[in-house]
């Protein structure tokens, strides 16, 4: 049983870690989509998928500058660059 538990505990862990940082921010006080994606357009990215994480940040998947992959995590009150995987 306890190698079972273990297993469970390393599964919950590793979920865990790859979860994105969570943003405390009220949504009145977020940038709007439309701004925020031209900001970063305006930086060079190329935007494949946009969304709202679980942890209420700004996430995109899409290009770098440099046409290198990017998953980055943003806070939504100032576009400021949060987690990068």
């Amino acid at each position: 049983m306890s190698k079972f538990i273990a297993a469970l505990v390393a599964t919950f862990a590793t979920a865990s870690a790859f979860a994105g940082p969570a943003c405390n921010v009220p949504e009145d006080k977020w940038m709007k989509e439309s701004d925020f994606k031209a900001r970063m357009q305006a930086q060079g990215y190329q935007i494949k998928t946009f969304k709202v994480s679980k942890g209420k940040c700004y996430e995109i998947y899409g290009l770098d500058k440099d046409g290198k992959k990017v998953e980055i995590y943003f806070d939504p009150s100032t576009g400021a660059e949060l987690e990068r995987k």
